[in-house]
C-alpha cells in the first residue's frame, strides 16, 4: 500500500462531515478528549437541518455555478416566458456561453434580437451564474449519412476520374 491518502476516504469523509456534522474518528477523539464535561443540550449537540447541510456542503465543494445552471435549465419557462418557452430551450453552458437551440430559424433570429433582455434576466434570476454571452441556434438538418438513403462507399467522388 502506499502511503498516499485515499482521496475517496477523504472525500466520504468531507461530504459526511458537511451533511450531518459528523467528523472523522481522530478528529471526533480529539475533540472528546477537549471537553469531557459535555451535556446533552450543550451547543453543538442539536440535529441540523437539511437546508443548513445541503448549503454547506456546496459551499465546501464549490458547486454555487453548477446550481445555479441546473436552476436555469429546469426554470426556462419562468425565465424567458411561455410562448419562447414552447419554442426554445438551453442545450449547454461551458466558459460562460449559453447555447440556446430553437425549434425554428424564425425563432432563431427572434431570440437573437432578445438576448440583451434575456441576458439581463438570467442575471436577476440566477446572480452565481456568470453568463458573458448567449449563442442563439436553429434546427439542424437531417443528416443522410445513415438510413434509407445512404449508399456505403465514398459517394459522388468515386465516379469523376
Amino acid at each position: 500500500m502506499s502511503d498516499k491518502p485515499d482521496i475517496a476516504v477523504d472525500f466520504y469523509y468531507k461530504v459526511r462531515a458537511a451533511l450531518t456534522g459528523q467528523m472523522s474518528r481522530d478528529a471526533k477523539r480529539r475533540e472528546k478528549n477537549s471537553r469531557q464535561n459535555s451535556k446533552p443540550f450543550d451547543a453543538g449537540r442539536a440535529p441540523k437541518k437539511v437546508g443548513e447541510s445541503l448549503d454547506n456542503l456546496i459551499k465546501t465543494f464549490g458547486w454555487q455555478g453548477k446550481v445555479a445552471e441546473g436552476d436555469l435549465f429546469a426554470n426556462w419557462k419562468e425565465i424567458v416566458g411561455d410562448r419562447v418557452a414552447q419554442n426554445s430551450y438551453p442545450e449547454d453552458f461551458s466558459k460562460g456561453v449559453l447555447l440556446i437551440r430553437c425549434k425554428s430559424t424564425a425563432w432563431a433570429t427572434q431570440l437573437r434580437q432578445m438576448t440583451g433582455d434575456i441576458l439581463v434576466k438570467i442575471k436577476e434570476r440566477t446572480p452565481d451564474l456568470e453568463v458573458k454571452e448567449i449563442k442563439v441556434i436553429g434546427p439542424t438538418a437531417p443528416s443522410f449519412k445513415r438510413g434509407l438513403r445512404s449508399v456505403p462507399g465514398r459517394g459522388p467522388r468515386d465516379t469523376f476520374g
